[in-house]
């Protein structure tokens, strides 16, 4: 009975926030889950140990990586990841894996994809499945990224899965968004998505090694004068484009200091703080709705009536404002 008693306690937050300071990966790990944890006492916890390592957090770089599938992100990552942490860095890699529809379950595999890293005890590697949620995006990254950044990471490298509106989640949580892409796919330029180019900071052109140099210079080519129409995230900053191997390493180092050339121009105009502040704004919009929808979820008997009211305005009976009255009266909303 004490066993049982004992574990279902909730964790000690001062005693988890030292832990996590002093940098120890396991803690740093157990963390995390509290933090993904949807128990009620957990996500108080989780809520206290954030604001607990608040004053520890902003310091690192974020960079956010999105790219199709088969662009090389993951080998992409653990070659950068590896040059970073040659240079001293210490890093952390949250891979947000494409999760089933039907089952909700998650394919984590990072650690076998970015062997190099897994073995860096300089690098901290944590896959969190999307698990349904908007754009693909786990809904506990941006709290992830705080706890790594409390733990002395100084690098954040956020891979998206480079599906739907994935890329404008992972935009509003990093400082810089790099594009990946492939060359001599035929038709480079319909790589090219409006909506994401206008968020990529840069966009690096993979696997330009061997008989694929001339391609992806080509591509790149390409990709330079289809932004020249386009309107870049900053008028302080061209995005640039960039040719780089994920197999052979060539052109990570010109990869990272782009964005370092980033950040040193964006925080001398103020751009990077303006940023962080509205995406915590947003952030907090972003948790407001979740809390909402998670009461829509646990009213039994709301739930219940939401189904009908779905039929009622798809059908025709009952106008979209009138059922949303009747869900703000049930969730103790007046409406006027």
């Amino acid at each position: 009975m004490t066993t049982t008693r004992a574990s279902k306690q909730s964790p000690d937050v001062s005693e988890l926030a030292r832990s996590v300071q002093a940098g120890e990966r396991a803690v740093l790990a157990r963390a995390i889950t509290l933090i993904e944890s949807k128990r009620a006492d957990h996500q108080q916890a989780a809520r206290a140990l954030v604001q607990e390592l608040l004053p520890l957090t902003g310091r690192a770089t974020r960079v956010g990586i999105t790219g199709a599938p088969g662009v090389g992100k993951s080998m992409s990552i653990d070659t950068l990841g590896g040059y970073l942490t040659d240079k001293g860095h210490k890093v952390a890699v949250l891979a947000v894996d494409p999760s089933s529809a039907r089952t909700g379950g998650s394919i984590l595999g990072d650690k076998t994809r970015m062997a190099r890293l897994a073995a860096d005890p300089h690098a901290f590697i944590r896959p969190s499945p999307a698990a349904g949620t908007l754009g693909g995006v786990a809904a506990k990254t941006r709290e992830t990224m705080l706890l790594c950044e409390a733990a002395g990471y100084d690098v954040v490298l956020v891979e998206t899965v480079g599906i739907g509106q994935s890329e404008t989640k992972v935009a509003e949580m990093t400082d810089f968004f790099l594009a990946l892409m492939l060359p001599g796919a035929g038709d480079e330029l319909q790589g090219i998505k409006k909506g994401l180019v206008e968020l990529a900071d840069m966009i690096a052109v993979n696997k330009a090694d061997g008989d694929n140099i001339a391609r992806a210079k080509a591509a790149a080519a390409e990709y330079r004068a289809a932004l020249h129409i386009l309107s870049p995230r900053s008028p302080n900053w061209i995005p640039p484009v960039i040719t780089y191997s994920a197999l052979t390493g060539d052109g990570i180092e010109q990869l990272w200091e782009n964005v370092l050339e980033h950040k040193t121009k964006l925080t001398k105009t103020g751009e990077i703080a303006a940023w962080r502040r509205e995406q915590q704004v947003k952030w907090m919009w972003s948790i407001f709705d979740d809390r909402l929808r998670g009461r829509l979820r646990s009213d039994r008997v709301l739930k219940a009536r939401l189904p009908q009211l779905e039929a009622a305005v798809s059908s025709g009976q009952l106008s979209p404002a009138v059922a949303a009255d009747e869900i703000e009266r049930a969730l103790g909303f007046t409406t006027g």
